[in-house]
């Protein structure tokens, strides 16, 4: 059995079920699931009538309309449909760092996610964004899925190189369509974040962007001479770390981290700052809520 005791405890849990995700757009399943939809269709709920047309299915006319009125009308019923929600996180080494590290606060966020749309009947995938491509656990349903799920989010490997616009792109083209997309990385990428996040333009998609730092990255506490190696390129630069090196460190990330956000406010992403400092259950309930991703 997966360390669920990892990720999420039993009393968190009773609180994410009183969740459900949402999203500022219409989306089609491949399937009728839990949640409504604007389209009609025949299902379950009625919605409303039109006249009956040659061919209409003899099923839904509404007989006792016709015995009143003398005219055939088909009954409408409101469609329900699936959400699609894809999780996916950043399993780059550069991850690893902090005390908890980003890879251990990504995990439980998504879990947490995860958990919430398993319970609403959602389709839920995760995938593990690497330098050569994708991990991935493929779009499920049902909480009974839960445990497998979890299993692949805490054994998700955090190691290699980042390279989110070969990860991205593959995402893209293996994924075309509609959902609820949540990218959980630091966005520390020489490359530059950009190009990874363009790829998500062209879907129809509510995309949230969390950008995850350690205490550590936004306030450190180095000082002296220090060599300092890339844990994901071993490149190396000897430092001397003043406070006023410092100050314009946390100048430099602050700067960085507001052109992260308005390129994703710009392309109409949702954009949501989560340093390791705050606790991952109030990043949830809180700020994620506020953020508009569930009610």
């Amino acid at each position: 059995m997966p360390r669920i005791e990892e990720l999420l405890d039993s009393d968190f849990m009773k609180k994410l079920e009183q969740l459900s995700l949402v999203s500022r757009k219409i989306f089609t399943g491949r399937m009728k699931g839990e949640r409504r939809s604007k389209k009609r269709g025949f299902s379950v709920e009625f919605a409303d009538y039109r006249d009956y047309s040659h061919g209409d299915d003899l099923r839904f006319i509404d007989w006792n309309a016709y015995g009143r009125l003398d005219r055939l009308f088909i009954k409408l019923f409101m469609e329900e449909e699936d959400l699609h929600v894809h999780l996916l996180l950043d399993t780059s080494e550069s991850m690893s760092f902090g005390k908890p590290s980003k890879i251990e606060y990504a995990r439980k966020v998504a879990a947490a996610l995860a958990y919430i749309a398993l319970s609403g009947l959602d389709r839920v995938g995760v995938y593990g964004l690497q330098a050569d491509g994708l991990l991935r656990f493929p779009l499920t349903r049902g909480k009974k899925q839960m445990w497998k799920m979890f299993e692949f989010i805490l054994n998700l490997p955090c190691e290699g190189g980042t390279a989110l616009d070969v990860a991205c792109k593959r995402f893209a083209v293996q994924h075309p369509g509609k959902g609820v997309l949540v990218v959980l990385s630091d966005f520390l990428d020489k490359t530059g974040y950009e190009t990874a996040l363009k790829y998500f333009l062209y879907e129809k998609m509510d995309v949230f962007v969390l950008q995850i730092l350690a205490e550590e990255e936004v306030n450190p506490t180095f000082v002296g001479d220090l060599k300092l190696v890339d844990v994901e390129d071993a490149d190396i630069a000897e430092v001397s770390i003043t406070a006023n090196l410092i100050k314009n460190y946390q100048k430099n990330l602050r700067a960085y981290c507001s052109t992260l956000k308005e390129f994703c406010t710009k392309h109409g992403f949702n954009y949501l700052f989560a340093p390791t400092s705050v606790p991952f259950d109030q990043l949830v309930l809180n700020y994620l809520r506020t953020a508009g991703l569930f009610k």
